[in-house]
């Protein structure tokens, strides 16, 4: 049997230094396109809502490691699920609020005036990193080890190292493990996130120190490295559209609709996984039970069969086809807090300015599995 041929390098050099093209010229000539690193990645907006709509054919279960509750199939899901998002509440969000308003207040007022600067690395990374520690009680030294953990993880992932990606996942068990330790050995435990958690109960039973461990992980991946990416994706594009700009300054009630409109044509997270049960046809290709899939959300949201101008920004556009927070059993929980923190840190940022303007130095982009701005030199007046 001949050695394997792929579709596609999610690693080359032509990918990297543009996805949103590289995945766009997928998507019109292999919209299910195989590949060594990602397996059967799937470009089309109405491919991608099939495997969405069908948990049964397209696993969640992706990892030989447990994971709660992104990694969970029904019925298990479900009732994770059901006691997890309860904590995403809006009665949660608008305590968390003025915490949120202040972290981005005080990394605003750091900003330097009229000369060029680093948005990511002086706001972004930051408010990303301070929000996730403030949001689940976590002391505020914790946040640059944070940031830092989350960057290795993310280069282990590109590197398909896994033995990367145990030591990285051990280390973050063991912060868990003080801090879990930490509070029940506290006379008054705090009234947070975290201290909420470990209250829980699924099916009768609390949820042991490794299941915690691993909802942690998983929201501080899916929130620390996206909120950042996010931030940048949306300071670069308010400052290189100047017509987009003048119009939220003037109708600041339409920033959360830029958001999400902004963050389909440049959206932060790049992919998501499956793993394929039984035997089915998707785009005209064969998979078998399996197989791994990717979801290539970036793709999805840019699909021109679904989204008229697909890389314009129209704030009016009808937004539910948009797969930013992705669909079906498995849409993000956390969505509603994100949207309050880049809501928060949008207003921030055209209420503090009266002018924002893209910076002489190049920017650099992030690569997989993330997009966005890794360097976004920025000018504030």
């Amino acid at each position: 049997m001949g050695k394997r041929t792929y579709d596609w390098d999610p690693t080359s050099e032509e990918v990297l230094e543009d996805q949103a093209a590289a995945y766009d010229d997928l998507r019109r000539r292999c919209p299910v396109a195989h590949s060594e690193l990602l397996g059967w990645s799937v470009f089309r907006h109405a491919d991608v809502t099939k495997v969405l709509a069908d948990p049964e054919t397209f696993s969640n279960v992706v990892s030989t490691h447990r994971s709660v509750p992104n990694g969970l199939d029904p019925p298990e899901h479900g009732a994770y699920r059901a006691a997890l998002e309860v904590h995403f509440s809006p009665e949660r969000l608008q305590s968390f609020e003025p915490s949120c308003r202040r972290l981005a207040r005080d990394l605003l007022l750091s900003l330097p005036r009229g000369v060029e600067f680093d948005f990511i690395d002086a706001f972004a990374i930051p408010f990303a990193q301070k929000c996730q520690c403030a949001f689940l009680g976590w002391p505020e030294e914790l946040a640059v080890p944070v940031g830092r953990w989350t960057r290795r993880n993310r280069e282990a992932i590109l590197a398909a190292d896994r033995s990367a990606l145990a030591r990285i996942a051990t280390e973050f068990e063991s912060w868990m493990s003080r801090l879990l330790e930490e509070r029940r050995s506290a006379i008054t435990p705090p009234d947070d996130v975290t201290c909420a958690l470990m209250n829980v109960r699924v099916n009768g039973q609390p949820l042991t120190d490794q299941e915690l461990s691993s909802v942690f992980r998983n929201w501080t991946v899916g929130e620390v490295g996206s909120m950042a990416a996010a931030a940048g994706i949306l300071a670069a594009k308010i400052a290189s559209l100047p017509t987009l700009q003048r119009h939220l300054r003037e109708s600041p009630s339409e920033i959360p609709a830029a958001i999400e409109e902004v963050l389909r044509v440049e959206g932060p997270l790049v992919s998501n996984r499956r793993r394929v049960t039984r035997d089915v046809t998707l785009g005209g290709q064969h998979l078998t039970a399996g197989e791994r899939v990717s979801l290539m959300w970036m793709s999805a949201n840019r699909d021109e069969n679904v989204f008229e101008e697909p890389e314009s920004v129209l704030i009016e556009r009808d937004q539910r086809a948009n797969l930013l927070w992705g669909a079906g059993i498995h849409v993000c929980p956390g969505a509603p807090l994100a949207r309050l923190q880049l809501r928060i840190a949008l207003e921030g940022l055209l209420a503090s300015s009266s002018r924002i303007t893209l910076g002489s130095a190049a920017p650099s982009r992030l690569v997989y599995p993330e997009n966005g701005w890794a360097l976004l030199p920025l000018r504030f007046n």
